[in-house]
């Protein structure tokens, strides 16, 4: 069968492999984001399905507007069976969606947390259990029928690195199922009314101060490494676990001074802390940061 590949994020790029390296699939074409500056230095910089897809030898596109006349007229030239979108980041026009039958794979159990962070959005909301859908898209966010969900459980500890290993580890196997098997799943329609939206996450999302130990925590989880969890001062706390999340404090005390780390209080819970990155500075171990600032038991770590 031959497929039309649509992503452009790590996450795309495991899913197209698995793809190419499918003896009865044929990838025709590849639609990714157009390059981009990254880093201090602003180096441009192709998405990773770019270069996976021209290691390959296969036609590569990167138009800004996908509803473009322009670039709609020459993807309906390329022939397809279906077309395949995994985090492809823009939303396809109706004359795409006809071409063939358009496969989204997200990352969450729809309806539930339709949109740009629902992998963030799980350890958020400290879930025990989440998957990856694979439906039919139409020009709304994430609302097309549902064709089949493979669940996987989360750990209570459990980072948004690993997590995101296993997701798609699952949406490379959940492709090539419904794709081989695609006139054997009935699509379903999504509940609306138990429907979630989740946001694109962006760097002051990663503002913590110390009032919830638990909610904390689950942004460590969520936004390490980025955007990192940090103090208004700009203190970032680089490795920390949940002491506990029930007990009632005084904000921000320094309660406990170990060998290798020190708990703060919250006013739920409490936090221990190893390390902190200081701004403008290396990440160090957090002995050597309260030793520096004087800080001893009772002081307000802040």
């Amino acid at each position: 069968m031959n497929i039309i590949f649509m992503g452009t994020p790590d996450y795309a790029e495991k899913i197209l492999l698995r793809l190419i390296e499918e003896p009865n699939i044929n990838v025709v074409g590849v639609y990714t984001q157009p390059d981009k500056p990254v880093g201090r230095k602003k180096v441009m910089s192709s998405p990773a399905v770019k270069v996976l897809a021209q290691a390959h030898d296969i036609n590569v596109y990167q138009p800004n507007r996908l509803r473009d006349d322009e670039v709609v007229v020459e993807l309906l030239k390329i022939e397809c069976d279906y077309i395949v979108v995994a985090a492809y980041g823009q939303i396809l026009p109706s004359k795409i969606l006809d071409h063939a039958p358009c496969i989204n794979l997200h990352a969450s159990i729809l309806p539930q947390y339709r949109g740009a962070s629902p992998i963030q959005q799980t350890l958020l909301n400290d879930d025990r259990e989440t998957g990856v859908t694979a439906m039919l898209m139409e020009e709304g966010l994430d609302t097309g029928d549902v064709l089949k969900i493979m669940k996987i459980a989360v750990d209570k500890d459990m980072m948004v690195s690993p997590l995101f290993d296993d997701l798609t580890g699952v949406a490379t196997d959940l492709t090539v199922d419904v794709l081989e098997n695609f006139s054997s799943y009935t699509p379903q329609k999504q509940d609306e009314h138990k429907a979630t939206h989740c946001k694109k996450i962006t760097k002051s999302d990663g503002e913590v101060t110390f009032d919830n130990a638990n909610i904390i925590y689950n942004k460590y989880r969520a936004f390490t490494p980025w955007p990192g969890i940090y103090l208004k001062s700009g203190l970032k706390l680089k490795q920390i676990i949940l002491e506990d999340k029930v007990s009632h404090n005084r904000i921000a005390k320094i309660i406990s001074i170990d060998t290798d780390s020190i708990v703060i209080s919250c006013e739920t819970g409490s936090l221990r802390i190893f390390s902190v990155q200081p701004q403008s500075k290396k990440e160090m171990d957090v002995l050597s940061y309260i030793n520096g600032k004087r800080l001893n038991l009772e002081d307000t770590f802040l």
